[in-house]
């Protein structure tokens, strides 16, 4: 049976399906008992699991962090919430420094099963540090993996596919589509697996590599393009591992590319993608690869949200710039 959920929906049906199917699950952050989570990601886990599963934490995002890779090391699977992804900052030592290193440095012996996850981008009108996309700080790290995903479906199984991975994950949750529309989600746990790119839309004439909340006003413009360009749209999901196959093979077949992100355009993932697109298939190029980001500035206050983040207008106008090269 399937049940029709929203993205944040489906977060909670993952945690839930887990937690019930295997005890080691421990849900931790700031709030996440008895209110719920800033987001009610984690509602009713409280009152189902009790407080030894679902524990409400201090404001410490250090702490936060810390305290689950302790826990990772001795067998327990945390999933500790940040409650927005501009917050993680101050646990960023304990997550580069320490579970990122856990296995390497111990030589085997210990590893860091965490998930740490937290709302991530903009879109919702929320204040100074609450709208960032920094996947590319967590992506260049080695020993990290790092999940984005764009639809209800992929939420709960690379959820589940993180909680089961031997080392840590960093799940990033693209807010502005928490709550944006609906899919069918299978009841009971299945994993999606994680380094694995889906193909949204198959096509001839250009390549567009996405994620997150980019993922729907890209394959909203090329629906508006369909008469004149052939886009074939490919959302990563994971960004570290990167499906490099996928990408690889999709840009042989159109020659063409364009990257959407809503991260700023310097170091960005899009340059990684467009770097490795020069290296693996160079000789099938006929055009720039075309990013279409965030800018390099910091994330403005609400009044200039829609200017900043890439809507479907922006993506049309730099898709036209890469196909008419």
């Amino acid at each position: 049976m399937a049940e029709s959920l929203t993205l944040v929906q489906a977060v909670r049906d993952g945690l839930h399906d887990k937690m019930a199917e295997d005890d080691a699950v421990i849900v931790m952050g700031e709030d996440v008992g008895a209110n719920g989570g800033v987001f009610r990601a984690t509602e009713g886990l409280y009152d189902e699991f009790g407080e030894d599963r679902v524990i409400d934490t201090p404001l410490s995002e250090s702490g936060i962090v810390g305290t689950a890779i302790g826990m990772a090391a001795y067998g327990l699977k945390p999933v500790p919430e940040i409650q927005f992804s501009g917050f993680m900052y101050p646990g960023f030592d304990q997550l580069i420094s320490h579970a990122a290193r856990l296995r390497n440095r111990s030589r085997g012996r210990f590893s860091a099963p965490l998930v740490l996850r937290a709302p991530m981008g903009g879109g919702i009108r929320a204040p100074e540090l609450h709208s960032e996309s920094k996947e590319a700080f967590y992506s260049h790290e080695p020993g990290l993996k790092v999940v984005i995903p764009s639809t209800p479906h992929d939420t709960k199984g690379l959820l589940i596919a993180a909680i089961d991975d031997p080392d840590p994950v960093v799940f990033l949750e693209p807010k502005k589509i928490y709550r944006s529309f609906r899919e069918d989600v299978p009841d009971g746990t299945y994993e999606v697996p994680l380094g694995e790119a889906a193909v949204r839309r198959e096509g001839a004439d250009l390549s567009v590599f996405t994620w997150g909340a980019m993922t729907r006003p890209t394959l909203a413009a090329a629906e508006t393009l369909a008469d004149e360009i052939d886009l074939e749209v490919v959302d990563l999901r994971t960004l570290s591992p990167i499906d490099w196959d996928t990408i690889v093979e999709s840009f042989k077949k159109t020659g063409r590319a364009a990257v959407v992100h809503e991260a700023p355009k310097t170091g960005g993932l899009g340059a990684e993608i467009a770097a490795t697109i020069q290296e693996e298939a160079l000789l099938y190029q006929e055009a720039p690869v075309e990013r279409i980001t965030g800018f390099d500035v910091q994330y403005p206050l609400y009044a200039l949200e829609d200017y900043y983040l890439p809507e479907a207008a922006r993506v049309e106008a730099g898709i036209r710039e890469a196909f008419e090269f």
